[in-house]
């Protein structure tokens, strides 16, 4: 068994990678890397059907508006937060 610089050097990686590879060995049986991409799920997904049904009640409401609106309600969101998910819904 080799110790973890002597793998690091022979795969030329980090130590660190070595470390978190045998971690997630011990805790899953396998180094596998965990799966990339997919939808991940957004802070203001929540307020979905929240944020058209505002901006038709005032309809001159900047992104700054609801933004201020929702650190009230406990979601606190940068404006652009809520501009950029204005736009995908």
């Amino acid at each position: 068994m080799r110790s973890r610089r002597q793998a690091a050097a022979l795969f030329k990686v980090s130590v660190t990678s070595v470390v978190k590879w045998s971690q997630r060995f011990q805790a899953t049986g396998s180094a596998a890397a965990k799966p990339m991409g997919g939808r991940r799920w957004h802070p203001l997904e929540p307020h979905r059907a929240w944020l058209p049904k505002r901006l038709k009640e005032v309809p001159h409401l900047t992104p700054r508006g609801p933004a201020t609106e929702l650190g009230k309600r406990g979601a606190v969101m940068s404006y652009g937060a809520v501009r950029r998910f204005l736009h995908k819904i």
